[in-house]
């Protein structure tokens, strides 16, 4: 494994060697290896990028199935993060990864961030979580992009990327509040969001009250809305991510 090198001349047709080789040493950090992130790190890797550190803090279960990558009824049960990494030296075995099996939070932050990325891709869906990163990200000068448009949606032709201040659908929830809680923290623009314009779709609306214990010992309680999701919006939306980010340093 260590010996094999990964055949990138398919990209280099499109971009060229040299912005190959720039791609290698590109760091980005990947929070939520859901139905978003996971098809956003997987496009990242087959990029040629070979720092990556992600973060989540679930294993695989039965709901997953009909959409996330790594989902498969051989893997049920087994964490996420373990499993990308699996895949992902198994696509490129000079990649340098750095997994963390663990809910965000405030404190993770500080040890994730001990280094500074080129890029951060947020597939997180849990609300406080998701503002955290996304001030920290704003307030420090990481470029962030982020998902806000994949749940309860069919069709991923709606789907399109935007600044914040430009979101179109006003009837997203999700986006509402995640806008709403930006704003309150001065924050209206600068960051980069994947979005739908097809309005939400759900027949039953799903919630429970949560308990997760990180691995320093903090206990978090949060409400989880269960949204319903397709096969393809997820995969499209992650795919959108990595293609912007991608073109980002391709400039």
């Amino acid at each position: 494994m260590k010996n094999l090198k990964t055949d990138f001349s398919r990209n280099e047709l499109i971009w060229g060697k040299e912005k190959q080789a720039l791609l290698k040493d590109k760091v980005v950090f990947v929070f939520g290896l859901g139905g978003v992130g996971g098809y956003a790190l997987d496009a990242l890797a087959r990029s040629g990028i070979e720092n990556f550190t992600i973060v989540d803090f679930d294993k695989v279960s039965e709901s997953n199935l009909n959409r996330q990558l790594v989902a498969l009824h051989s893997t049920i049960g087994e964490k996420k993060t373990e499993l990308f990494k699996k895949r992902l030296l198994d696509i490129n075995p000079e990649i340098k990864l750095c997994t963390i099996f663990d809910f965000y939070s405030e404190k993770l932050r500080e040890k994730i961030f001990k280094t500074k990325p080129d890029y951060v891709v947020d597939a997180i869906d849990t609300m406080r979580s998701k503002i955290d990163l996304l001030v920290y990200c704003k307030e420090n000068n990481i470029p962030v992009i982020t998902s806000m448009g994949a749940g309860n949606r069919v069709n991923p032709t709606q789907l399109y990327i935007a600044d914040i201040k430009d979101i179109e659908n006003k009837k997203c929830t999700f986006s509402k509040n995640v806008l709403y809680q930006l704003k309150k923290r001065g924050i209206e623009s600068g960051i980069t969001a994947v979005c739908s314009r097809e309005p939400p779709k759900v027949l039953e609306k799903i919630s429970a009250v949560e308990n997760i214990k990180t691995s320093d010992g903090e206990e978090i309680e949060f409400t989880k809305i269960t949204p319903g999701s397709t096969p393809f919006v997820p995969a499209v939306a992650g795919y959108y991510m990595a293609y912007f980010v991608v073109n980002e340093f391709l400039k």
